[in-house]
C-alpha cells in the first residue's frame, strides 16, 4: 500500500509521490518562541515527528525544514514588557522549545532556519514580487498586492482556507501606505527602538509570511513535497505563503497537511485564554514518554481534548505496552504488521495503529500465559518496531538513558501490580470471591487504586 495524505489544499486524501524518488522534503512552521512552550505547541512538533519517522521508515530520505520565527510583533511586546532585549527573550524560549522537542523525543530538524539569518533572502524574494507587479514599496514597507494577484491568470487566492478576498481581514495594525486593507506587508519600515536590517527599501525587519516563502524554498527548491503547521495557520498564514510563492513563478507545496488544536473546556489552548500546560509542569505528573504516547495518540486532524484523566489513561495504556516488553525481556526490533502499515498509509492514522499494537501486546501476554516464549519474542519484536514507528519504543535507549530512580520504581512497581491483577482476574473468573477482594484490599492498604474497565483493570496510585 502506499502512503495517501489528508491534502488540505484540494480537501482529499491524495497519494504521495514525491518530488524526487527515494526522498521526501518537508517544511514545518515551528516556534515563535515568545514565551513557554506548552503542550499545544508541541503536539505539531510530535505529529510531523511521527509522519517523518514512518517515511524514514518507509525507506525514504528526509529533509525536514522546521523554522524559527525570531523576530515578531509579539516578542518585541513581550521582551519590552520584561524590560529585556529582544534577542535574549527570543534565544531563552527557544531554548525552552529545543528542550521540550527533545524531552518527547522529536527527532532534530535537518536545519532549524530563523528569520533573521536570511534576510538576503527575503530581499531577493521581494525583489522577484516587485518586478513580477506582485509587490510595491510604500514609506519604507513593502506590501503585497493582493488585488493585482487575484487579477492575474493561474491566481488561486483564497483556495486553501476557502476565503473569500472581500472578507479577509490580515491582521495587521500597521496599515501605512497600504493601497488595500487585503494587502499584507513583506517587509515592515523600521520604528525607533526597535531591531533593523538594511534593504534596498530601507531599514525594517522582516514580515511573518515573507520569512517562511523564503526559507522554504531556499533549503528544499521552489517546489517540495509537504509543507505542514498548525490549523490555526491556514489563515492568513500559509495562504499568503502560498501567494508569495506562486505570484514568485514558484510552484512551493506539494501538500498541506494540517494538525489540529489541544483543546480544554472545548477552548483552543492559548496563552490568552489562560489555559495553558507548560511541558514542564505535565512532566510532573507524567514521564515523557508517556506525554509523547498521549499527544500523539489522536488523529492529527482532531481536536485533542485535554484533561487529566485522559492523560493518565494515556499513560496507563503505554505502561501495558512496557509492562509486556519488560516481562518479555530485551529483543532486537522485528518488523510491523500489515495492519499497523495500512493504518499509518491511511494519512498517519496512529489510532489504528495504537489498536493493532495492543492486539499485539494482548496476543503477547496470552503467548506468555500459555509458556510459549518464542512466540511472545516474535510478538515482543513487532511491538518495538511498531512503537519505534510512533517514537515510543519502551527498550529504546533514548528512554532508558531518560529514566530516573523513580521511573525505574514505577516500571518495578507495574510490572508487581499487574502481576497481582492477573490473579485477581483469576480467582474472578474460577468465583473465589475471597481471593479476588483480599488481592484488591491489599492493593487499595498499599496506597493503590483499581478500576474495572472493559478493558480490565487499570491501577493508579492514590493522590494525597
Amino acid at each position: 500500500m502506499t502512503l495517501r495524505i489528508f491534502d488540505t489544499a484540494t480537501r482529499s486524501q491524495r497519494e504521495f509521490v514525491p518530488v524526487r524518488p527515494g526522498h521526501a522534503s518537508i517544511y514545518l512552521c515551528g516556534a515563535t518562541p515568545q514565551s513557554q512552550p506548552h503542550i499545544g505547541h508541541v503536539r505539531s512538533g510530535v505529529a510531523f515527528d511521527i509522519l517523518r519517522r514512518w517515511l524514514l521508515a518507509s525507506g525514504l530520505d528526509v529533509a525536514f525544514v522546521r523554522n524559527v520565527t525570531d523576530i515578531d510583533d509579539k516578542i518585541l511586546t513581550k521582551a519590552a514588557e520584561h524590560d529585556r532585549p529582544w534577542w535574549e527573550w527570543v534565544s531563552t524560549h527557544e531554548r525552552a522549545f529545543t528542550w521540550a522537542y527533545d524531552q518527547l523525543n522529536v527527532l532534530p530538524p535537518s536545519v532549524e532556519p530563523r528569520a533573521t539569518g536570511h534576510v538576503t533572502q527575503m530581499v531577493t524574494y521581494m525583489q522577484r514580487l516587485i518586478e513580477r507587479g506582485f509587490a510595491y514599496e510604500a514609506a519604507g514597507s513593502v506590501y503585497f498586492d493582493v488585488a493585482a494577484w487575484v487579477a492575474a491568470e493561474g491566481s488561486d487566492y483564497g483556495s486553501l482556507s476557502g476565503n473569500r478576498v472581500e472578507e479577509m481581514e490580515q491582521g495587521e495594525t500597521d496599515n501605512a501606505g497600504k493601497r488595500s486593507p487585503q494587502d499584507f506587508a513583506l517587509w515592515k519600515a523600521a520604528k525607533p527602538g526597535e531591531p533593523s536590517w538594511p534593504t534596498p527599501w530601507g531599514e525594517g525587519r522582516p514580515g511573518w509570511h515573507l520569512e517562511c516563502s523564503a526559507m522554504a524554498t531556499w533549503y528544499l527548491g521552489d517546489t517540495f513535497d509537504i509543507h505542514g503547521g498548525g490549523l490555526d495557520l491556514q489563515f492568513p498564514h500559509h495562504e499568503n505563503e502560498i501567494a508569495q510563492a506562486h505570484a514568485a513563478g514558484d510552484g512551493f507545496a506539494n501538500y498541506w497537511m494540517h494538525n489540529h488544536w489541544v483543546t480544554m473546556s472545548g477552548e483552543k489552548m492559548s496563552k490568552s485564554l489562560g489555559n495553558v500546560l507548560s511541558v514542564p509542569n505535565m512532566l510532573e505528573m507524567v514521564r515523557p514518554v508517556e506525554l509523547r504516547y498521549y499527544l500523539g495518540s489522536a488523529h492529527y486532524r482532531s481536536v485533542l481534548e485535554y484533561s487529566e484523566a485522559a492523560l493518565q489513561e494515556a499513560a496507563a495504556g503505554y505502561r501495558r505496552i512496557e509492562d509486556f516488553l519488560d516481562r518479555v525481556g530485551p529483543v532486537p526490533v522485528g518488523e510491523w504488521t500489515a495492519d499497523f502499515a495500512a493504518a499509518m498509509d491511511d494519512d498517519i492514522a496512529v489510532p489504528r495503529a495504537l489498536a493493532e499494537i495492543h492486539n499485539a501486546v494482548r496476543a503477547g501476554n496470552t503467548a506468555l500465559a500459555s509458556g510459549s516464549r518464542d512466540d511472545a519474542a516474535r510478538i515482543a519484536a513487532s511491538v518495538r518496531a511498531m512503537t519505534a514507528v510512533l517514537g515510543v519504543d519502551p527498550q529504546d535507549e533514548t528512554w532508558a538513558e531518560g529514566a530516573s530512580t523513580s521511573d525505574g520504581a514505577m516500571a518495578a512497581l507495574d510490572v508487581l501490580v499487574d502481576a497481582e491483577l492477573q490473579r485477581r482476574t483469576t480467582a474472578r473468573a474460577s468465583q473465589d470471591w475471597a481471593t479476588a477482594d483480599a488481592v484488591r484490599d491489599r492493593l487499595i492498604a498499599a496506597g493503590i487504586d483499581v478500576t474495572d474497565t472493559p478493558d480490565g483493570p487499570q491501577w493508579s496510585l492514590k493522590k494525597d
